[in-house]
């Protein structure tokens, strides 16, 4: 198998534009710093898996208006950065994969919702593509997490999925498999996008700094 790359589709954590679900209970100044702290710690495991090198960050916004946009900078430092382009969440995620399209290789994509992944969810899913054309990790919501793809050119099929509703895993499965392609699933994750979310997940971490943002929050508000 070729050596795998790592595609992050990320938001700069701004304010009112990142986590406005747990925004409207924690306030939305407070869910940006949350945003920040999830993406920093899956900047990291990325870096852990494949390397700076391999990895690849898709941004929609401006890291240096964001929250803790220095350190997230310098978490970038030998990656490829460029910018999501389209209309719809669909299209961007269609055109992140195809900007790599021009080299081989497996693809692991992820966003930044789940601060609890790990170089070795990465690499699992990445290898994984030796049996199957795309690998889905599915989210406790209905979405999902994770897709690895063993040519990034298979993206395409994802044009008009309907994403972040409670049946875009099962239609994006859908879609992968009208195209022809062998799909097979790894680990179930929980994205945060609620305070019970968070409260889940940072339970189940022994450190990092979402963990640590979100401890530091709840202390604040009891």
């Amino acid at each position: 198998m070729s050596a795998a790359r790592v595609l992050v589709l990320a938001k700069a954590p701004v304010a009112g534009l990142v986590k406005t679900r747990l925004g409207a209970h924690v306030g939305l100044a407070e869910a940006a710093a949350v945003a920040a702290a999830a993406l920093l710690d899956t900047l990291r495991a990325c870096v852990e898996a494949v390397g700076p090198a391999r990895c690849h960050l898709a941004l929609a916004g401006d890291l240096s208006g964001a929250v803790r946009g220095d350190e997230l900078v310098r978490a970038v430092n030998g990656w490829s950065v460029r910018p999501q382009r389209g209309p719809d969440f669909a299209t961007r995620l269609v055109n992140a994969h195809l900007d790599l399209a021009p080299e081989t290789g497996p693809v692991v994509q992820i966003g930044m919702d789940t601060p609890q992944v790990t170089p070795g969810l990465l690499t699992g899913a990445a290898a994984a593509t030796e049996e199957y054309d795309a690998v889905l990790g599915p989210a406790e919501d209905g979405g999902w997490w994770v897709l690895a793809l063993d040519d990034p050119r298979h993206a395409a099929a994802l044009a008009g999925v309907e994403m972040s509703t409670p049946h875009t895993h099962h239609h994006t499965r859908l879609a992968l498999e009208g195209r022809g392609l062998r799909v097979g699933t790894t680990a179930t994750l929980r994205d945060v996008d609620t305070a019970a979310d968070a409260d889940a997940v940072s339970a189940g971490l022994s450190g990092g700094h979402f963990a640590h943002a979100w401890s530091n929050l709840r202390e604040v508000g009891s």
